[in-house]
This record gives C-alpha cells, sequence and structure tokens, in this order.
C-alpha cells in the first residue's frame, strides 16, 4: 500500500456492496460477489494502514461520496475513520463556473470525465505537495482510456482489480 490516496467513488460503492456486515443492495459494477469482496478488501486494508486520504479542500470529492452512498455505507465509514485519525490531506483544487476541476494541457483535453477532473486534479496537488499521489479505483474503466497521460503528468493509478478493469475497457473499446 502506497502513502497516500486519492479514492475513486466506485472503490466506496464496491466496498459497501461488498461489506460482509452490512451488505447493500446497490447499483455496483462488478457484478461478482468474489470481484467486489477483493475490492473491499483493498478498503479494508486502506483503512488499517497508516495510508492517507487525498480529499480536496472545497469538499467536493466528499460530495460525490455523499450523493452515492449514505452514512452508514462502509466506503463512507473508512472515510471518517481516516478523518477521525488526523489521515486526510486536504488539497486545493481550482473549479470552473460549473464545478468542474480544472486541469492543466494536455489532460484537460484527456480526461472527458467532467466528474472524474476533481480526482486528477486532487492526485496532481497531492503530487506537487507531498510528491505522491495514487489514484486507486475498481469499475470505472475510463482510468485505462487516461492512464498514458496520467502517467506522464506524475501520477500513478491503482486499479484493484486490474484483470477485470482491463478486461472491460478491451471489450468498450472493440465495440
Amino acid at each position: 500500500m502506497k502513502q497516500r490516496y486519492v479514492v475513486d467513488t466506485n472503490v466506496l460503492i464496491t466496498a459497501s456492496a461488498a461489506s460482509p456486515t452490512a451488505p447493500r443492495d446497490i447499483d455496483v459494477t462488478p457484478r461478482d460477489p468474489a470481484l467486489r469482496f477483493r475490492v473491499w478488501q483493498w478498503l479494508v486494508e486502506f483503512e488499517n494502514s497508516p495510508a492517507r486520504l487525498v480529499l480536496d479542500s472545497a469538499g467536493k470529492i466528499k460530495e460525490e461520496y455523499d450523493r452515492k452512498l449514505g452514512f452508514n455505507d462502509y466506503g463512507i465509514q473508512v472515510v471518517i475513520h481516516k478523518w477521525s485519525t488526523a489521515a486526510v490531506d486536504n488539497v486545493d483544487v481550482q473549479y470552473d463556473a460549473n464545478g468542474h476541476a480544472l486541469l492543466p494541457p494536455p489532460l484537460n483535453s484527456v480526461v472527458h470525465d467532467l466528474a472524474d477532473r476533481k480526482m486528477v486534479a486532487a492526485a496532481l496537488e497531492a503530487t506537487k505537495y507531498f510528491g505522491e499521489s495514487v489514484i486507486a479505483f475498481a469499475g470505472d474503466t475510463d482510468w485505462h482510456d487516461w492512464e498514458q497521460a496520467l502517467i506522464q503528468a506524475g501520477l500513478s493509478l491503482e486499479p484493484i482489480i486490474e484483470e477485470w478493469s482491463r478486461a472491460k475497457h478491451a471489450e468498450k473499446a472493440n465495440r
């Protein structure tokens, strides 16, 4: 496990659906319970590690988490745990008039998912200030589309269920 993570919302959703103590019937990708369980295991490891969670100081990442999950969902409880143990790094992210994070070129034209821009911007800021930040993701294959550009910008990705996400990405590309 690395020292600092921006955690994509799909990780929290997938882990919450797989949580053995409070599984939730929510729309989750992937549907395979074994894959969801692996994402849950990763989040348990993250929760219990000294790794830090990166959030934006404007609170837009947490707002997205809250739109997708409830207070009692495991993913939100991990965020609360990181806050309560002072394991959150808040970074300043610049937003446009529409509330979308601003990215430098070429990322501004590469990262087409406006919701994911805040994750990328937070990771860039964390890398600038702390020397590293990894973006962890599970069910969203768009990250593979942007992988080379993100690596060239100095970021790292951690696809938690990489075999699945790469296969899904290839399947989408072949359509």
